[in-house]
């Protein structure tokens, strides 16, 4: 792969072959910023999982970062209200299943209370191939509208193991504090600990990688994660 000068002169400047601890990891990527945005930061994990598994969930991290989502929630009566009441761009129920079935995905989340989903459940050729449908497993489909909305504010984000178990999630933005980075990769580094298949033998994370939207990456000791 052919890169731009400012990148070959940002991998320059450290040893990439090298693995560093999480504050030295960071501290280096921070070196390596060159774009004139202010870059997201990911973490890319590679798992070694079976065909048989999958490592996917949620996580709020301790320090919120990006835009505010647009919330769609499917509800009816109370539910309704307390949506509403709660903070999300749109609320409905018939009307809005309608709505998406024509084709309007004016939103990043959404959320369906559990009655919802026989009729949510038939926008999958809209919803589904947008990674929009609602999921129990993700927090969305609940009877918890409120918390549920609470916690797409605080910046709750999907994380999910592709086929070959590599795991790309983003940890924060280049103009966050080094502290912050770090309790957040952290956050997200017990958190899939937690989800180690309960079958599998022998090591699980093989390796973890640090970088921006334009930087090299940094490879992290994973040792060093407390």
């Amino acid at each position: 792969m052919k890169h731009g000068k400012k990148y070959n002169e940002a991998i320059k400047k450290y040893d990439s072959a090298q693995m560093f601890d999480i504050e030295k990891g960071i501290d280096i990527l921070k070196q390596l910023a060159y774009a004139k945005f202010d870059e997201t930061v990911e973490a890319s994990f590679r798992l070694k999982l079976k065909k048989s598994h999958t490592v996917r969930d949620t996580i709020v991290y301790p320090n919120s970062f990006g835009k505010d989502k647009k919330i769609l929630v499917f509800a009816k009566g109370d539910k309704a209200k307390e949506a509403k009441d709660a903070g999300a761009n749109y609320v409905g129920d018939d009307d809005m299943i309608e709505k998406v079935k024509g084709g309007w995905v004016d939103f990043d989340v959404c959320i369906a209370t559990p009655d919802m989903m026989k009729e949510v459940g038939k926008l999958g050729p809209v919803l589904g191939r947008r990674g929009l449908m609602p999921n129990p497993k993700l927090g969305t489909v609940s009877q918890d509208v409120k918390g549920a909305i609470a916690e797409l504010k605080k910046g709750r984000m999907e994380y999910r193991a592709d086929k070959a178990g590599v795991l790309h999630v983003g940890i924060g933005k280049m103009s966050m504090d080094g502290k912050k980075l770090k309790e957040n990769l952290t956050a997200l580094f017990d958190e899939i600990v937690r989800k180690r298949p309960t079958d599998l033998k022998g090591e699980y994370i093989g390796s973890l990688y640090i970088s921006s939207t334009m930087s090299p990456s940094v490879k992290i000791n994973t040792k060093t994660i407390a």
